[in-house]
């Protein structure tokens, strides 16, 4: 029996300069901090000579090329797994379509699973290498790099995507006080919205790959504020950081008219008016959840409880993608 777990992820700036149709031309900028809401992997051998994979729905296969979905047939194919024996089971602490990058996390747990499996040792560079052929190589998703590498490396780190696909990762240097005042002031609210990022995304890859000049000045501001962000986090001015995030999410919702709705609006707009000092919401848009800072916890916090958002608590996560037991 072998369990992983790879963590979710909040960007904190920067975030849709990690498609290909933008880094491959302009260099692409974010900084993502994993937090400990994670994607579980197990993996048990057993006596039955058939694949069984859990997820949302179950199947029970006679090899690897009948498994339906898609993200484990291809895991098994590139670690060279055709062992017919095997049980491979997924669960979370969100649900998918929440913005918090649970697909990249899924295919980060289920690859060190597998790898483990096969007594591999693999980099978190390489890991996340491996997970996004997968989704944007193999199975053609329009999304970015980002939920991959931050869900392998794990803490809140800073990330430059080449036109070479080379991707360099270093973390964020916070001082002690920073990240407890961060991690303090940074609530977390569901919409009860889910959504599918890959319409939102497609729209803003085939733009950048058209070279719209909208779209491209609207990245290279947010991938700007992202450097700015990096600069006000490594400073300890958290209230640039907060009027950083406010501006980020304003450039936005320029990106897609699906990026968010008037309910969401209105959340985000009562949330300024009781303390909020900045905010976005998280992932590709369109629902998820809602990121704020803030001074004033307890006021924000009643009042959007109040109105019926649910909160999540979290810390950030420090380990990345790893192997929790095996026996």
């Amino acid at each position: 029996m072998i369990i992983t777990r790879s963590p979710l992820r909040l960007s904190l700036g920067g975030g849709g300069t990690d498609l290909r149709s933008y880094y491959s031309e302009h260099e692409g900028f974010l900084i993502a901090g994993a937090i400990d809401k994670y994607v579980y992997i197990t993996v048990h051998q057993t006596f039955i000579d058939e694949l069984i994979i859990k997820y949302s729905h179950m199947e029970r296969v006679p090899s690897v090329d009948d498994i339906q979905h898609p993200i484990v047939r291809e895991a098994l194919r590139l670690v060279g797994i055709r062992e017919t024996n095997l049980e491979i089971t997924s669960m979370a602490d969100i649900p998918s379509g929440t913005g918090l990058g649970s697909s990249g996390s899924f295919t980060t747990a289920l690859l060190k699973a597998l790898h483990t499996y096969k007594k591999n040792i693999v980099h978190p560079g390489e890991l996340a290498a491996q997970a996004c052929d997968i989704e944007i190589n193999r199975l053609g998703e329009p999304i970015g790099k980002q939920d991959q590498y931050i869900a392998s490396f794990g803490g809140i780190t800073c990330f430059r995507f080449l036109p070479n696909e080379e991707v360099q990762a270093f973390p964020l240097q916070l001082s002690p006080e920073t990240l407890h005042n961060l991690e303090d002031n940074m609530l977390l609210f569901f919409t009860g919205y889910t959504r599918s990022a890959s319409g939102i995304l497609k729209d803003q890859d085939s733009r950048s790959k058209r070279k719209d000049q909208e779209m491209l000045q609207n990245l290279h501001f947010v991938k700007q504020i992202g450097l700015e962000s990096k600069v006000a986090l490594e400073s300890g001015d958290l209230l640039r950081f907060a009027e950083l995030l406010h501006v980020h999410w304003e450039h936005k919702k320029g990106r897609s008219r699906g990026m968010t709705t008037s309910v969401i609006d209105e959340c985000y707009e009562f949330a300024r008016s009781q303390g909020a000092l900045g905010g976005k919401l998280v992932g590709a848009g369109g629902g998820g959840f809602l990121l704020f800072y803030t001074e004033q916890k307890t006021r924000l916090r009643h009042a959007l409880r109040s109105s019926g958002l649910k909160e999540v608590r979290w810390r950030f996560d420090f380990q990345g993608t790893t192997v929790i037991a095996q026996s």
